[in-house]
C-alpha cells in the first residue's frame, strides 16, 4: 500500500463484472508505481434505498437495483477525474444497457457515480468528447448512467483485487484497452 499526506479524491465506475473493472485500472494505474490511483475497492452502489449491506448473492438476484462498481481513491495532483473517465469509457462498451459480454442484469451496467458537481461536469463533458470521437463514427450510442454517489458497500473480501489473486478466473472479455 501507498501512503499519501495531500488531498485525495474519489472516483466510482460501474461497467459490468467488478472484478475486471478494478482489475485493468490497477494495471494502468499501479498504487506502487505513483502514477495517481492510491486505493481501489469493489463492492455495490446506485441500489434501491430500502436495501442496506446487499451481498453478492443480493446483488445478483437483480433484485437490489445495485451495480458492481470499483471505488478507486486517487491523488488528483497525479492523475486528473478525466482521465480516469476516458479511461472508464475506454476499457468496456457503454452501449449497452444492462449488458457487459456475456454478463446480463442491472448490476452490470455502464454508470458513472460522481461525487461532486465539478465532477458530474467532467463526466458529463468527457461522455460527449468520447461519444464524437468514437461512437458516432460507428453509429453507436453511449447509454452509461451519470449519477450522484449514493450509499457504499464493500463487497466481501473475496472479491478485492479477485484477477489478482486469482489470475485464471473470470474476466469479461469486454475489459480491455479498445483504443
Amino acid at each position: 500500500m501507498t501512503t499519501h499526506s495531500g488531498p485525495t479524491e474519489t472516483a466510482t465506475f460501474a461497467s459490468g463484472c467488478f472484478w475486471g473493472t478494478e482489475h485493468i485500472f490497477l494495471k494502468k494505474y499501479p498504487p506502487a508505481k505513483g502514477l495517481g490511483i492510491l486505493r481501489t475497492r469493489v463492492g455495490y452502489t446506485g441500489g434501491r434505498d430500502d436495501v442496506q449491506n446487499p451481498s453478492y448473492r443480493d446483488v445478483c438476484s437483480g433484485k437490489t437495483g445495485h451495480a458492481e462498481a470499483v471505488r478507486i481513491e486517487f491523488d488528483p495532483s497525479v492523475l486528473k477525474y478525466a482521465e480516469l473517465v476516458e479511461y472508464f469509457y475506454r476499457t468496456h462498451d457503454p452501449t449497452t444497457v444492462d449488458k457487459q459480454g456475456p454478463d446480463t442484469g442491472s448490476q452490470y451496467r455502464s454508470a458513472i457515480f460522481y461525487h461532486s458537481p465539478e465532477q458530474k461536469t467532467i463526466a458529463e463533458q468527457v461522455t460527449q468528447d468520447v461519444q464524437k470521437k468514437h461512437f458516432d463514427p460507428r453509429g453507436a450510442k453511449i447509454v452509461t448512467e451519470i449519477s450522484p454517489a449514493g450509499p457504499w458497500n464493500d463487497a466481501e473480501d473475496y472479491h478485492q483485487e479477485y484477477l489478482f489473486n486469482n489470475p485464471h478466473g473470470y474476466q469479461c472479455p469486454t475489459h480491455r484497452e479498445n483504443w
